[in-house]
């Protein structure tokens, strides 16, 4: 059975978001027949519930109030979010809290590899909320995760998806890189002309820069970059941001709708319609992107396991095509 999921606002607005309490209401609009979801109630969903529990661990599943959470917790796949649940950023379209966060754990890398480890992944994603308050924007906590991880499940793959490390120098960039992810992932989220008003905190060039920088230093890392429609960006924009991604030789990226958390947060512009979404697809692979992921409930990690494969055997692909014509 397909049933359609609603978020009680009234608990999940300005209680959740206090940061946001000062902003007008945005009414909550009725979402289309094809954004539709299957309610969590795989045994295999409470399975993996239980074990983040048990290990003390924080998911952008549950924090963000991914739609997807049911499907992927019901196939073991969950994205890790370190250094807690509090973010330094307040961006309009974040359902994560905002405010101080408490002091890294240290012991959290461990626990993250061990949950990796248990969950047998072949393949995880690592984010963490903004943490502006450290030295390093939380650079040396991901590198050790991923230490972590590759000792504790020396066959799973790692992607990372970042925070811009906004004024913490090349320095917090290079300490995550030398780590060697397999996956460098950080999200433009939007088109310039909005950050403003959605991602405030952040600088658009900055984070372009941020993709670029980890391909200079590591061309062998993946890198990747995600995009939430519906907020009120135009076509014209979209295809322009797709073109500064593919300058700074971005590999893979992921189109998404956005959905209104609650009543305090940026309101939906309209719903962007699956055959939208599969031109926006064609276009950018025409522009050269070895992976497109865009549908209206893709996500950052959405199938990330999957797509991983389908990435590396289309870089495969292009080395072996590049091979045959320099005979």
């Amino acid at each position: 059975m397909t049933v359609r999921i609603e978020i009680d606002h009234r608990k999940t607005g300005a209680a959740r978001h206090p940061e946001k309490a000062h902003r007008p209401d945005n009414p909550i609009q009725r979402k289309p027949a094809w954004i539709r979801v299957k309610a969590p109630t795989h045994p295999v969903y409470v399975e993996t519930k239980a074990l983040i529990r048990e290990k003390g661990l924080v998911t952008v599943c549950e924090e963000a109030a991914c739609p997807n959470i049911g499907e992927c917790w019901s196939k073991r796949h969950a994205t890790m979010m370190i250094m807690g649940d509090v973010c330094t950023r307040a961006c309009s379209f974040c359902n994560v809290a905002t405010g101080i966060p408490k002091p890294l754990d240290a012991t959290e890398p461990q626990r993250v590899a061990e949950a990796v480890a248990a969950m047998g992944l072949r393949h995880v994603v690592i984010t963490s909320v903004d943490r502006d308050d450290l030295a390093d924007g939380g650079a040396a906590h991901f590198a050790a995760t991923i230490r972590a991880i590759r000792a504790a499940a020396p066959g799973t793959t790692i992607e990372v998806l970042t925070p811009d490390f906004l004024r913490k120098g090349d320095g917090a960039i290079e300490t995550v890189v030398a780590a060697r992810p397999d996956v460098f992932n950080h999200n433009l989220e939007t088109v310039p002309r909005l950050y403003p008003t959605i991602r405030p905190g952040a600088r658009y060039f900055v984070s372009l820069r941020l993709l670029a920088r980890v391909k200079e230093l590591d061309p062998s890392i993946f890198t990747k970059s995600g995009l939430m429609v519906g907020l009120g960006e135009e076509r014209i924009e979209l295809i322009q941001v797709m073109d500064d991604l593919r300058a700074a030789e971005v590999d893979f990226l992921t189109l998404g709708q956005y959905l209104q958390p609650t009543v305090k947060h940026a309101a939906v512009a309209r719903f962007v319609t699956p055959e939208e979404f599969a031109d926006y697809a064609a276009l950018a692979r025409g522009k050269g992107f070895l992976m497109v992921a865009a549908s209206p409930l893709t996500r950052s990690s959405y199938h990330a396991d999957s797509d991983f494969e389908a990435l590396r055997a289309a870089r495969d692909h292009q080395l072996a095509v590049r091979a045959d014509r320099a005979r």
